[in-house]
């Protein structure tokens, strides 16, 4: 069990420290950690460096997640508790890469990953709940705030699992730690409104000011 725990642990967070954000950084000479949001996460790439960067970004982040919940399942299918530890690893190796000093995205793309991966159904529910909030409150932060704090209440309620509740549970807070500053952010109008994001994103022009 043990032996399980720490493979799938080190396996996500592996994974969830692959950063294309940070490679397209140095690659485009972007100067993420300056612009934008100023992180290496999807929506900054998309602010600094256009939608479809953005877009390919997200991708890569939600599809590590999924892959690291997916094959910790594989490697030790007698343990159920690996699939959420290998996705909350992933989120923190997303948020906390070591060799970016521990500096990178907000964690959201990543996130999704892991909850499409433990329930695609949940996945679709926290999507359309996250979506509707954003566009009442017009805090694009409502997504990470809203999903972090109910998906271990719908894990729990759903699986009665009370260490993958747990599990899940640490990535959930650290997606609301990082993502709440946002709302301050938007209030000072330091940040774009969530729909005001959304109309310039479809329209072609997601940059930043």
């Amino acid at each position: 069990m043990a032996t399980a725990i720490t493979v799938s642990a080190l396996l996500g967070y592996l994974l969830g420290a692959l950063s294309p954000a940070a490679l397209l950084d140095k690659l485009k000479h972007a100067n993420l950690r300056k612009k934008g949001t100023r992180n290496l996460g999807a929506t900054n790439t998309a602010l600094v460096l256009g939608k479809k960067w953005g877009i390919a970004v997200m991708v890569f982040d939600i599809l590590k997640a999924f892959l690291a919940v997916h094959l910790a399942g594989w490697i030790f299918p007698l343990f159920s508790v690996v699939r959420p530890i290998a996705g909350t690893a992933a989120v923190l190796g997303h948020v906390l890469p070591f060799y970016l000093r521990f500096k990178g995205g907000k964690g959201l793309a990543a996130f999704g990953g892991m909850v499409l991966a433990l329930d695609p159904l949940m996945f679709l529910l926290l999507l359309g709940i996250a979506i509707v909030l954003m566009l009442i409150f017009n805090y694009g932060v409502c997504t990470p705030i809203s999903a972090g704090i109910l998906f271990p209440i719908l894990y729990g309620f759903k699986y009665y699992d009370l260490w993958g509740t747990v599990v899940v549970a640490v990535a959930g807070i650290v997606i609301v730690v990082k993502n709440a500053a946002g709302i301050g952010r938007v209030r000072r109008g330091e940040e774009m409104g969530a729909r005001t994001g959304l109309k310039r994103f479809f329209a072609g022009k997601f940059r930043a000011e």
